[in-house]
């Protein structure tokens, strides 16, 4: 048997949802990943989330008990720096909107970051480019300066832009939002650096050491983990531990599909079956199987409720994709989630 795991050389895996949920480590995430790195494979961490500086990320980890360096970490706004810095003199003035993520990641690039309150001032030149990351106490200031700016012929990268943003007491607008705010007012968008997009998986690549065929991208959100993978060229692993859930794996778009599904990080290290499909064109059917679990869709869909929820979790996702790519229509869809994790521990 070969596990998924061993297919690979390197792993960029997703923090929120899928190692962590808040600030408590999700079951089984930190011995599966602690065993890919033992086993050999390179593992990296990846965060659309550019407020936190890497070493507050690694702390976070570390106090988890995952087995990581600070290096290990990379974030979005460390890959809006570098690309800043591949296209701006060394030195020069950006202006930094969002945590204290994204100064640190442009004073790291050999940039100059300031802020809006610099600019109002009159303490600060005109600055070549704007990198607009997500921060809690961003304000309208902020907003209003970075939209000057690239009126005035600024470069300007964002670093994601998440509508939204999980935090403690409920869902709350993320940098997509504030970014939307911004090109509202100017007219024109960002370049994008951060997951859909393939920059922050190709700087994850790089100090890999790897090519993205090479490459597993692991995550819980199929918008931006797995659609930035399928951007990047690399395999995906979608974990049903963090936002999305079955039903929006089969409702999602072909480039945000994953190569491989699984109930969590255990099934790294756990031969990626794949499930079978075949078709009764007669009846308007499919039937999915994968080891014990089998999924019928036709004018209903029919749950067998034997074998593994990452059985039960491939069964689903194949029968849905295939009766979809056939041109038919899905029927009600029942509480799948449930199903799929019942009798679990």
């Amino acid at each position: 048997m070969t596990s998924l795991v061993e297919r690979y050389r390197g792993i960029v895996c997703d923090l929120d949802g899928v190692v962590y949920s808040g600030h408590d480590a999700l079951p089984h995430a930190v011995d599966a990943l602690n065993a890919a790195r033992a086993g050999g494979r390179g593992l990296v961490f990846a965060t659309n989330n550019a407020s936190r500086p890497p070493e507050e990320v690694h702390r976070h980890l570390s106090e988890l008990g995952v087995d990581l360096r600070a290096e290990d970490v990379v974030t979005s706004s460390m890959a809006g720096a570098q690309r800043l810095a591949e296209v701006l003199d060394e030195g020069a003035v950006v202006l930094a909107v969002g945590g204290p993520g994204v100064p640190l990641s442009l004073e790291r690039a050999g940039l100059r970051p300031v802020t809006s309150a610099d600019l109002a001032a009159g303490e600060s030149p005109a600055p070549a480019a704007v990198l607009q990351g997500y921060g809690r106490d961003v304000a309208w200031t902020d907003l209003a300066e970075a939209a000057h700016a690239v009126a005035g012929g600024a470069r300007w990268v964002a670093t994601n832009t998440d509508l939204t943003i999980p935090t403690a007491r409920g869902i709350a607008p993320g940098n997509g939002t504030l970014v939307g705010a911004v090109g509202h007012a100017v007219g024109v968008d960002p370049e994008v650096v951060g997951k859909p997009h393939p920059p922050l998986y190709l700087l994850c690549a790089e100090l890999l050491g790897c090519e993205a065929g090479e490459t597993l991208a692991i995550g819980d959100r199929l918008d931006t983990d797995i659609k930035g993978a399928t951007a990047t060229g690399m395999d995906s692993l979608f974990v049903l531990t963090g936002v999305h859930g079955a039903h929006d794996v089969v409702l999602a778009p072909a480039d945000a599909r994953p190569t491989h599904v699984a109930r969590d990080l255990r099934d790294l290290h756990e031969d990626p079956t794949p499930a079978h499909v075949t078709h009764d064109d007669a009846a308007g059917e499919t039937v999915a199987t994968c080891g014990d679990a089998r999924v019928r869709i036709g004018t209903s869909i029919d749950l067998d409720g034997a074998g593994s929820a990452t059985e039960r979790l491939r069964a689903v996702a194949a029968a849905g994709h295939a009766h979809l790519d056939a041109g038919r229509e899905l029927p009600a869809w029942p509480d799948v989630d449930a199903w799929i994790h019942e009798g679990e521990t």
